[in-house]
């Protein structure tokens, strides 16, 4: 039975939400992370962090002095924002060469360092998919300010986002599948709603509080069948 879990990711795991009323980020008191603490009374150590990728993800993990061995598992929720572009020199240059924050190969490379890490120390890792994103209202936000028809020149069309962010979820489920690291698949949780924008806040890539609730249903189902 799970009791303990050390987890390292971006603002998903930290709790980040839109506050729609202020339009700014803040923390969720109910995220899916305090939820599991409350309904399952696991210890949680989180060592999630806002905006970040998994490079840096694997430095906050390496300058980590836990002994993973005392958790039960350490979970691994990276891809969001790696697969993000520099919105503003997008915009600025649609016709020039652009490359996201981690190409996708880095992305996959540094992954598996995590895993590694993880492993040598102790800990058994758990990775995560990625909630899927609302590419529509995603496009809205992230070309507020900026010119948005440069933008969707250099995309094409305005699912290729959704359509990326795709490939690293696929991604993640391939790595672990590969190191053989049990999947809670949160993707699928969304996408078998009858419409998983519902679970996503305004600016279509963070899930809102009955996302949170999602994610922690998933994990709750998931997690006796695979840990």
């Amino acid at each position: 039975m799970v009791q303990s879990v050390c987890i390292f990711g971006d603002s998903l795991a930290r709790g980040v939400v839109l506050d729609e009323t202020r339009n700014r980020y803040q923390l969720l008191k109910q995220s899916f992370v305090h939820l599991m603490e409350q309904r399952r009374h696991w210890k949680v150590a989180n060592y999630a962090k806002f905006g970040i990728t998994v490079k840096k993800g694997g430095q906050i993990l390496q300058n980590t002095p836990d002994d993973l061995s005392q958790y039960d598992y350490t979970v691994l929720e990276f891809g969001g924002n790696d697969c993000n572009f520099n919105w503003a020199e997008v915009a600025e240059n649609p016709s020039a060469p652009h490359v996201c924050q981690t190409p996708l190969e880095e992305f996959q490379r540094t992954y598996e360092g995590m895993i590694e890490q993880v492993r040598a120390r102790g800990g058994r890792p758990v990775a995560l998919s990625l909630p899927p994103i609302d590419a529509q209202r995603y496009f809205v936000q992230l070309s507020r300010g900026l010119n948005a028809d440069n933008i969707l020149q250099f995309l094409g069309d305005v699912e290729h986002i959704y359509r990326w962010q795709a490939m690293y979820s696929a991604a993640v489920v391939l790595l672990a599948k590969a190191y053989r690291v049990p999947v809670i698949d949160i993707r699928a949780a969304f996408l078998c709603t009858q419409d998983y924008r519902n679970y996503l806040c305004k600016d279509g890539i963070h899930p809102n509080e009955e996302g949170h609730a999602l994610i922690a249903q998933a994990i709750e189902q998931q997690a006796c069948a695979y840990l």
